[in-house]
């Protein structure tokens, strides 16, 4: 599903009003009635029912407005409050406003002093609460009075229905700079807009429906950007079919180069997740001191020792036996667990130019490249990175600050400046492709932040690509597993609990419907 920002969805409101002759009015009106649709899902028969609709001058209070009558006519009570004086009513807004007037209905202002207190009065025996005040055009603050109103919703604890986006919430950035309605519910039109699945907004959506208001499917096909959010239906279609006569060398050879003395688990943990992602043939290579050790930690996936330097870190002689058991791999995962010693920095970076198959590169691996991320462009096939953001920002010389305030515009920019797939870990994960198109992952919990999580991540995604994905594909397809095998060991163990071993034991079930 297309992901887009505020002006990108004016514009194909644009479109579809100038190249296929849809009024503001008809999409107004299509509006209103998929917020009725899901206040009926969400309350059955709405009559006898009393909804409080809450509105403002714009397109978003006329939704509201038709919302309103449809419900009345369908039996419920409905009070409208409006936070502007009905003079300010513009546009295809106005003439709902005046339907809903010539309807014998009332429109109680509420942007006056006691404002606050009206609407705290009229919640008092609500059934529901409609929020249709701003829309995607909303930036900065909530003046002063506006605030106050929304705070009396969040606090009156009757169910919210935002209109398209939560009133307070900037649509393209996802921040939330003062009182902003947290919603139950959010109806969006069209296409989901983007900072719904960004941090904060995220949290102030609630459940997010995105409702058909007519829009033609070959106008959001050619002129809707490609930023998707990675959905159910996208991961199904991406993933490899298994044919029933293939054998193992069909799903592709996976080496994980790995671990350091105290982070064999790390190594051990990619590839377990390699395997479990349906790769063919897994080996992990590891310093040869640490070889035992991985022999003893797992069954399925081979070892091969690596020369290390004595103390549990592979040496830079490593490179050439590297390149050897590449001649028999279909990509490689590099990274988790390495250590930031000499001898790997110099590894990392004298063997990342020699490579001619895809990789993986995460952890220790990206950390070798701190200042040095032009090795990145030697890279002979296509390559995926896959940093949390911390490693982000020693990539780029910021700080994660920086990263998190625009995760979208720096994974893209990484992307697009080295030429690798970038993957940007944490909440709402990104994935940016060099072709500029841009994947953001919905699924995943916070019991995921625990240690290991990413090393899983980084052998799921080597596999898929060992599978014939492509890199782009095989990361969002990866993120996106990665949430959901997440989600599913919460909902089984808790968040508080959960280990990376439990993400990669819910992998099988939750790729069984998907395959």
């Amino acid at each position: 599903m297309r992901i887009v920002t505020a002006d990108e969805m004016k514009a194909l409101d644009k479109a579809a009003y100038e190249d296929y002759g849809i009024s503001g009015l008809v999409l107004m009106e299509n509006a209103g009635r998929q917020v009725v649709d899901l206040i009926r899902r969400v309350t059955g028969d709405v009559r006898g029912r009393i909804v409080t609709v809450f509105t403002g001058k714009g397109n978003n209070g006329g939704d509201g407005y038709v919302a309103a009558r449809h419900l009345l006519n369908m039996g419920a009570e409905v009070k409208v409050l409006s936070l502007v004086s009905t003079g300010e009513i513009t546009g295809d807004a106005a003439v709902n406003f005046e339907i809903w007037r010539k309807m014998g209905q009332k429109v109680y202002t509420v942007n006056q002093g006691d404002g606050s207190n009206i609407a705290r009065l009229a919640l008092l025996n609500t059934d529901l609460i409609v929020d249709a005040v701003y829309g995607t055009g909303f930036k900065g603050k909530m003046p002063e009075k506006a605030g106050r109103i929304i705070e009396v919703l969040n606090k009156s604890g009757k169910p919210i229905v935002a209109v398209d986006v939560p009133s307070g919430l900037e649509a393209d950035t996802g921040r939330v700079n003062g009182p902003c309605v947290r919603a139950n519910y959010t109806v969006t039109f069209g296409l989901p807009k983007l900072g719904m699945f960004l941090e904060p907004g995220a949290d102030y959506t609630g459940e997010i429906t995105v409702a058909d208001i007519s829009l033609p499917g070959v106008l959001i096909e050619k002129a809707a950007p490609h930023r998707y959010l990675i959905t159910a239906d996208y991961v199904k279609d991406w993933l490899p079919s298994r044919p029933s006569l293939a054998h193992k060398g069909n799903f592709g050879r996976v080496l994980v180069v790995a671990g350091s003395r105290g982070m064999t688990g790390a190594a051990s943990l990619a590839g377990e997740a390699a395997i479990r992602s349906g790769a063919g043939l897994v080996t992990v290579a590891a310093p040869e001191t640490l070889h035992a050790i991985m022999e003893g930690k797992m069954t399925e996936v081979m070892t091969v020792p690596l020369p290390d330097d004595g103390n549990g870190s592979l040496s830079r002689e490593a490179g050439k036996k590297i390149l050897a058991l590449l001649e028999d791999m279909d990509v490689l995962a590099l990274g988790p667990g390495l250590s930031q010693s000499p001898g790997v920095i110099t590894l990392v970076r004298d063997l990342l130019p020699s490579l001619k198959i895809p990789c993986v590169l995460d952890a220790d691996a990206l950390n070798a490249l701190a200042g040095e991320t032009h090795i990145l462009s030697k890279l002979q096939a296509p390559g995926v990175i896959t940093p949390h953001p911390g490693e982000m920002a020693r990539l780029m010389g910021v700080t994660p600050k920086n990263i998190q305030e625009d995760r979208i515009g720096n994974a893209v920019k990484a992307a697009a400046d080295w030429n690798v797939v970038t993957l940007l870990k944490g909440a709402r994960t990104v994935v940016a492709a060099p072709d500029g198109a841009v994947y953001i992952n919905s699924t995943g919990n916070p019991g995921m932040a625990t240690a290991g999580s990413g090393d899983v991540l980084t052998g799921m995604i080597a596999s898929l690509i060992a599978q014939g994905m492509k890199p782009a594909l095989a990361a969002a397809a990866g993120a996106y597993l990665h949430g959901l095998a997440g989600d599913q060991a919460a909902a089984d163990k808790g968040m508080m609990g959960l280990i990376a071993g439990d993400i990669i034991s819910a992998l099988p079930a939750v790729t069984k419907g998907l395959v």
